[in-house]
């Protein structure tokens, strides 16, 4: 089917939309501020504006100084069309820093104070007089700023959860209450941390058979039945229930068994992913190179990849949260440095616990000088569709996990908190597209395993698992697939549902 009537298609959605600005649905889109968060939300409102919604896109004013300050001051001046940045306060005490802020904090933080300031901008949206910004007609919230719910129910539009983790870690916690039930939780003593205790198969769950406790989020690993980081996410999975329908980056056939279980027990349930892909198949006119990294990125690294041999680059990156320390920088440097093995390593400036200014020895500087590239960060996605990219190694957050899928990129797997147990359970032992290291990382393994990625048997059955998926989620992305086809019913059936011309 040729791209004309793919785009004939998705106009048959806004055609009526289009014929007065002012009649423009509006959606305000709000993700959890943090850069994992901020990447997908940031996509999905680049595709709904591609059908005809006016978007608010409302960061926070600590990640929108940060974004600003990565780009350039004037990069937002003048706004896009329909496209527009809001910003609330987070609840936070002010800094004046370029780090991801204390995540507990930050989720506490939001859902205690960031309701007021929310609702404060939508009746400013809807008292603006000005016929260019329509009034609000949808929100699409963050899986765990449900606070966003209630504002929208206030002013009686459809809300929509956006889970930027998978359907699988969704599923776990959805089931944490009965954890408790049966006695399994609370850890009964710090020790359960690591006698073993963790390793206690859960059998209940539908659809996922052979789950061990220690793939639950990190967060379970307590002795308090209180503790605040737990029952939040307790809370917030059941509160984002109670939503118009929920969205969930993935696709069909990447979660199948696990979707069709959780559409027994939620609202309507709308799989859009992998989302780069998506948004790669957008006019050049659109706004599909619009990017909201809060660290400025590395533009020489894709000029330095291209003098690489396809295939022949490990990249490394622990994403936007993961901190190191000291000893596993060392241990993952000379795992990198015995393999031989060409190698771009992205280490952000708070990267390792305690120490900001991450000095490598000067050993590995010269032992790795003509094959090494490391930068403080990157365009992941353009570095991950890159051909000379063998291999990911990666903290396996979730949008790390779609954009690897998605790019047909082999991953080994160094989970270190939150979803990212059961997205490399997943990854590694289901879908077949990675490897994992153990947690107390030592630079023999990390050789080894680069290794054999890169050179063995068992990397040459993951690289073409990954081949293999990479084509199953180019086919849910196409114009009669199943993410395609999802986007257009969340569209019409949920997010226009109470949306009328007047």
């Amino acid at each position: 089917m040729s791209h004309k009537l793919k785009y004939r298609k998705q106009r048959k959605i806004c055609v009526i939309m289009k014929e007065k600005k002012s009649q423009k649905p509006h959606a305000v889109c709000i993700p959890f501020p943090s850069q994992g968060h901020i990447n997908p939300m940031l996509k999905l409102s680049i595709l709904l504006h591609s059908k005809g919604f006016h978007i608010t896109f409302v960061n926070s004013e600590y990640n929108h100084k940060r974004l600003l300050k990565s780009k350039n001051p004037f990069f937002l001046d003048n706004n896009f069309q329909d496209f527009i940045f809001e910003t609330i306060p987070d609840g936070l005490p002010l800094i004046d820093a370029d780090v991801t802020q204390h995540i507990p904090s930050l989720c506490f933080s939001t859902k205690e104070n960031c309701l007021a300031p929310f609702r404060e901008l939508l009746i400013k949206i809807n008292n603006n007089s000005s016929s260019n910004v329509p009034p609000v007609t949808c929100i699409i919230f963050d899986g765990i700023m449900t606070f966003a719910l209630l504002a929208a129910q206030e002013i009686g539009v459809p809300s929509v959860s956006f889970r930027t983790t998978n359907a699988c870690s969704f599923m776990c916690n959805k089931h944490l209450p009965l954890l408790f039930e049966k006695g399994i939780l609370p850890l009964k003593d710090e020790s359960d941390i690591t006698n073993g205790y963790l390793d206690t198969v859960i059998d209940f769950i539908p659809s996922m058979k052979n789950l061990r406790l220690r793939e639950f989020p990190s967060q379970i690993r307590t002795t308090n039945i209180n503790d605040k980081m737990l029952n939040f996410i307790m809370g917030e999975t059941e509160r984002a229930s109670k939503a118009s329908a929920i969205i969930f980056h993935t696709f069909d056939s990447l979660e199948f068994n696990v979707l069709s279980n959780l559409s027994l027990i939620c609202p309507p349930l709308y799989t859009i992913g992998p989302l780069q892909l998506l948004t790669n198949q957008l006019q050049e006119k659109n706004l599909k190179f619009l990017r909201a990294n809060l660290w400025k990125e590395d533009e020489n690294c894709v000029k330095w990849l291209n003098y690489k041999e396809e295939k022949s680059v490990v990249y490394v990156n622990f994403g936007s949260i993961t901190v190191l320390t000291k000893n596993q920088l060392m241990e993952f440097a000379w795992g990198l440095a015995n393999s031989k093995k060409i190698f771009f390593w992205v280490i952000r400036s708070d990267a390792v616990i305690g120490d900001d200014s991450i000095i490598l020895p000067s050993e590995f500087i010269e032992e790795t000088k003509e094959r090494g590239l490391i930068s403080r960060w990157c365009c992941q996605e353009q570095v991950l569709q890159h051909s000379s990219i063998g291999a990911f190694l990666s903290h396996c957050g979730w949008n790390s996990v779609m954009e690897s899928i998605g790019s047909g990129v082999p991953m080994i797997c160094w989970p270190f908190f939150a979803d990212q147990h059961i997205n490399c359970r997943y990854a590694c032992d289901e879908w077949g597209v990675g490897m994992e290291i153990d947690k107390n990382v030592m630079r023999d393994e990390v050789e080894k395993i680069i290794r054999e990625m890169m050179d063995g048997d068992k990397g040459k059955e993951v690289k073409n698992k990954a081949s293999e998926w990479k084509k199953l989620a180019e086919e849910a992305t196409g114009i009669e697939g199943s993410s395609s086809l999802n986007l257009d019913k969340l569209v019409k059936d949920v997010l226009l549902s109470n949306y009328s011309l007047n």
